[in-house]
């Protein structure tokens, strides 16, 4: 997958985590399903420790200011740009 689709759902990823402001609710199906997608966008050890950091930071209240998706696309594409860029998607 291209790193500017990738940029792309990671954005959406991350204000799909802002409608749990609104509706707390939503946190209870989010969290889960964003780790799933969290291991499935990036490969490896690193999308692993990824999910989990998204899930708790999803599931507790008032951490979903956090942009996990686009940080960690900051950190794939721009900070660690020698490594392997291959996405599981």
């Amino acid at each position: 997958m291209n790193i500017y689709k990738t940029l792309v759902l990671s954005l959406f990823f991350d204000a799909l985590g802002y409608v749990s402001l609104i509706f707390p609710l939503f946190d209870l199906v989010w969290a889960p399903l964003s780790a799933y997608l969290m291991t499935k966008m990036y490969k490896g050890k690193k999308g692993k420790v990824a999910a989990v950091i998204t899930f708790i930071e999803e599931a507790l209240p008032f951490l979903d200011v956090v942009p996990t998706f686009s940080l960690m696309w900051l950190y794939t594409f721009i900070l660690n740009p020698e490594e392997d860029k291959t996405l599981k998607v």
